[in-house]
């Protein structure tokens, strides 16, 4: 991993994004200026914000989520983290936190970015910062069973329309 690499990634992921909404436009022209300003900001040593990276896991029939009820969030959330060495792409880093997080080990990625958020957190730093998160559709092999890791309060397949109250995930209609 170079901190060159994965924001290039980001750069171009973005780029190539066709927003479905006004406000995920608004959202990806803010991010793109973020990355244009901080040539590290794809790291988690950018204090003031840097990009995650996040999977939106579905079963293989795309009708359930896999979400994480995040300890530190205290919310259903999707899988994702940060950006680490090793990871080439930001894509490679959501596939490789949803792997790590799921304990499925045949996840498929379906090419290209399905959304964006933005997030204030403290986070690992132990300082207030905000988290650009940049979302990835992965699907689940059919029969897939999930192993809680130490990074979740709990995990669970969840209807995609049927979600957790207060559950934070930006599902596609």
């Amino acid at each position: 991993m170079t901190a060159e690499s994965l924001h290039l990634s980001a750069t171009e992921l973005l780029t190539s994004w066709k927003p479905p909404t006004d406000a995920d436009s608004a959202l990806r022209e803010a991010m793109l200026a973020f990355l244009g300003s901080a040539p590290r900001g794809c790291l988690r040593e950018h204090a003031p914000g840097h990009i995650t990276a996040s999977a939106i896991v579905l079963s293989h029939d795309r009708r359930e989520v896999l979400l994480t009820l995040h300890p530190r969030v205290g919310r259903w959330i999707q899988l994702g983290g940060h950006c680490e060495p090793g990871d080439d792409t930001v894509a490679d880093a959501a596939l490789r936190e949803a792997v790590e997080e799921s304990g499925i080990p045949d996840l498929t990625p379906v090419p290209g970015l399905y959304g964006a958020q933005a997030h204030p957190i403290t986070c690992s730093l132990g300082v207030p910062t905000r988290h650009l998160d940049l979302l990835f559709e992965v699907i689940a092999p059919p029969g897939a069973v999930p192993v809680r890791s130490s990074e979740s309060t709990d995990l669970r397949w969840w209807p995609v329309d049927g979600l957790p109250p207060g559950a934070d995930v930006a599902l596609k209609a």
